[in-house]
């Protein structure tokens, strides 16, 4: 089943979340060990984050550097058949432009096809940390681009334009959108301009960024609705659980802090006591947006599961 079709399925708020997949040499057992705390809320996907290879100064045994490429989390096409065959839960790995060459995504479509994992979320990922080389001359630059290379994909055709037989399940795929602009848009309107055109080539569903204070949330979703775009946008819910975050998380994902919560932050001489904060306002930022009649909360899990938990279990 596709998103739309999972979250339609029921009257109530769906619930899902997002995992990491482990470093490099770690056991998907840790990916277990986070599945297992949240599997009785009844999730009706997992997304499952992909990154990039990093280029890095390793010193040999001889003492010398030598600069090595370095993915430091792989995985996430296995990670992803893996937890449909656990869990028998949709697993939605994402699918990013930067770092990826137009021949490495399609071999990722290929194998995703052959391990039944249909669903998909397409991001443009973050570039700041790629080498010179690692900027492909024949990557996708942008989110649409890729969900162009998906499509072609899904009518037969390569990214060498080439065809093949078409495969019987095609890719059905969700996309990014941020309450608070891109931070490489110049304005709402541009941003909400090629949401619209993402959402006329196929995406299925929009699932936002992370943030804090819910009308911003309505006036996004309010704005949209009034450019004519009608599928489901899909709140991203971030537990904070650091103190440090009142002040990283705005710099890093340009999500604003609501003055309540900044204050009761500032309170927090623990990082314990920053984590109480962000439970009781993950539960009041959820109960309003299930109020407001969402269709889905996804949970931003890194570091945050005990506190997902916790709040699942007051709202669902």
């Amino acid at each position: 089943m596709t998103v739309t079709e999972l979250i339609n399925k029921n009257k109530k708020t769906a619930f899902s979340f997002e995992i990491l997949p482990p470093l490099k040499g770690n056991d998907i057992e840790k990916v277990y060990n986070i599945i297992d705390k949240l599997i009785e809320f009844d999730p009706q996907y997992i997304n499952i984050t992909t990154h990039h290879s990093e280029y890095l100064d390793q010193t040999m045994p001889d003492g010398s550097v030598k600069r090595v490429n370095v993915r430091k989390r792989p995985g996430s096409v296995a990670i992803a058949a893996s937890i449909q065959h656990k869990y028998n839960v949709t697993a939605i790995p994402h699918m990013i432009c930067k770092g990826f060459s137009k021949e490495e995504t399609e071999y990722a479509l290929i194998d995703l096809n052959f391990l039944r994992v249909h669903n998909l979320l397409l991001l443009q990922g973050d570039g700041k940390r790629l080498a010179p080389e690692q900027i492909y001359p024949n990557g996708n630059e942008y989110a649409t681009d890729l969900q162009l290379q998906v499509n072609n994909f899904n009518e037969g055709i390569t990214a060498d334009g080439s065809r093949f037989e078409k495969n019987a399940t095609p890719f059905a795929y969700g996309m990014a959108c941020y309450p608070e602009i891109h931070e490489d848009a110049p304005s709402m309107e541009s941003d909400i301009f090629y949401m619209k055109k993402k959402e006329e080539n196929g995406a299925e569903y929009f699932v936002t960024q992370m943030f804090f204070d819910n009308e911003k949330y309505f006036s996004f979703v309010e704005k949209c609705r009034e450019a004519g775009i009608t599928k489901p946008i899909i709140p991203g819910v971030k537990p904070i659980v650091l103190m440090s975050q009142l002040e990283v998380l705005p710099r890093i994902f340009r999500s604003s802090i609501p003055e309540e919560l900044a204050s009761e932050l500032r309170k927090c001489k623990t990082d314990k006591e920053a984590k109480e904060v962000g439970v009781e306002w993950g539960i009041k930022q959820c109960k309003e947006l299930i109020a407001y009649g969402v269709p889905s909360l996804h949970f931003y899990s890194l570091m945050a599961t005990d506190s997902v938990r916790r709040i699942a279990k007051e709202i669902y």
